[in-house]
């Protein structure tokens, strides 16, 4: 039996899940799990990289603990975020988590060297102040950029740390801002504007292409060899692969962050989508227009500090029994990193909810009215008309959330429960090796 491995790393989890073809159907089973979040250093947040990927390595090993051991490995990751590399290979400084305030001056300074509107022309990428593009101007500014020779979105620099060869996913690059949406290369003009580095940007690699073995230090540590493998190395390319969407239906990928969007031939790039906030991304030969959603993450915050000790069930169910139905935009940059979700939502709502369950049912109610809003600029930027919406995802288990969604949105939710991400790594590596 041939067996490959989907390592899929969210903001808040990380997951490895094995996958065989059995009687012509794709098999899985999660081998190992883990947490993940973002650290605090001094003003700074950061991501424990060390850590990370002694995970992924954890993984790995388990795999071969319950006889699964496989022969092709593919890593995604959320966007954005990204690893520097000096001369010898050595990371340079902290790799910084996509919620570090540090990116709200360059953003500016950037857009001094070239206008939004021009950068949505050429890249079709939406604005997020923390875009890999702002990212590395802050760098710039603050000369952590000047020693680095490589750079490496966070899939494709594990994918190092296992093989020791580098490459550059498609996907996961053109969340950067920095790829061309009619070229699907760099875009030259706008590295040379900020004054970049060319040598840190090389050849775009497609999904399915392999990267290497595993070095020989892995390969002891581990007990056995295996090829890494390219699957869309952004975690919402690789699962909207995962989804089995039989018409031309938009898909929620719920997770920390909700991502509503549809797959089109081409990028659009007119005006309305951008004073929409619609972004452009890259995937397995089609290009996934839709709007990022600040996600799961609220709520997440808000079980943090409300009630840890209770059970997504149980929060669902309070939520369920509230009449409480004041919103808040959860688009607000408010909500992106606050030291306190509670008090935000307290400072921002003119009535206060006075329990967990008001909290949580305001929570719910203000993600799927944002639904429902970027499903309407959906369907006026693309002329479509939808009764189907595709729920994958964390998010997806969330019974209140999806009739909430249904009702508002006049859509039928059909909510699929299973890890699209993972599912949707081992086919692009499945498809690659054939």
């Amino acid at each position: 039996m041939k067996y490959y491995l989907a390592v899929d790393i969210g903001a808040s989890s990380g997951r490895h899940i094995v996958g065989w073809i059995e009687n012509g159907t794709l098999q899985t089973e999660e081998v190992y799990r883990f947490a993940n979040g973002v650290k605090n250093v001094g003003d700074s947040l950061i991501w424990d990289i060390d850590s990370l990927f002694k995970e992924v390595v954890n993984g790995l090993k388990k795999a071969a603990e319950v006889g699964k051991a496989p022969s092709y490995i593919g890593i995604d990751t959320w966007a954005v975020d990204y690893a520097l590399l000096d001369k010898d290979d050595k990371l340079i400084g902290e790799v910084f988590a996509y919620r570090d305030r540090r990116t709200a001056k360059a953003a500016n300074a950037v857009h001094g060297l070239i206008s939004f509107d021009e950068l949505y022309k050429r890249t079709g990428i939406q604005f997020q102040q923390f875009n890999t593009i702002y990212q590395l101007y802050a760098d710039k500014q603050s000369g952590k950029i000047e020693k680095a020779e490589s750079m490496l979105m966070l899939p494709d620099y594990l994918g190092f740390l296992l093989t020791g060869v580098k490459k550059q996913e498609y996907t996961n690059a053109t969340s950067t801002g920095l790829v061309n949406a009619k070229t699907h290369k760099w875009d030259g003009d706008i590295i040379g504007l900020l004054g970049l580095n060319n040598k840190l940007f090389g050849e775009l690699s497609q999904p399915g292409t392999v990267v290497g073995e595993l070095s020989e230090e892995i390969k002891r540590e581990i007990g056995y060899d295996a090829t890494v493998i390219l699957p869309a190395t952004h975690d919402t390319a690789s699962a909207v692969e995962g989804i089995p969407i039989e018409d031309d239906s938009p898909y929620i990928s719920s997770g920390t962050w909700s991502l509503l969007g549809l797959k089109v031939p081409d990028a659009i790039t007119d005006d309305k989508s951008r004073k929409a906030n619609y972004s452009n991304e890259g995937g397995a030969g089609y290009f996934r227009y839709q709007k990022n959603i600040m996600g799961m993450w609220i709520v997440n915050r808000l079980k943090d500090e409300l009630c840890p000790e209770k059970t997504f069930t149980q929060i669902v169910e309070e939520a369920r029994e509230s009449t409480f139905n004041y919103s808040v935009d959860v688009n607000d940059d408010t909500f992106l990193a606050p030291k306190s979700m509670k008090q935000e939502f307290d400072v921002y709502l003119h009535v206060r909810p006075a329990s967990c369950g008001d909290y949580f049912r305001c929570a719910f109610l203000s993600l799927a009215k944002s639904y429902g809003e970027a499903l309407k600029e959906l369907s006026e930027n693309t002329g479509k008309k939808f009764d189907k919406l595709y729920i994958v995802g964390g998010g997806a288990k969330n019974t209140l959330l999806n009739e909430m969604t249904e009702k508002i949105c006049n859509v039928k939710v059909i909510a699929l429960p299973i890890e699209a991400s993972a599912i949707g790594n081992l086919k692009i590596q499945i498809k690659g090796v054939k």
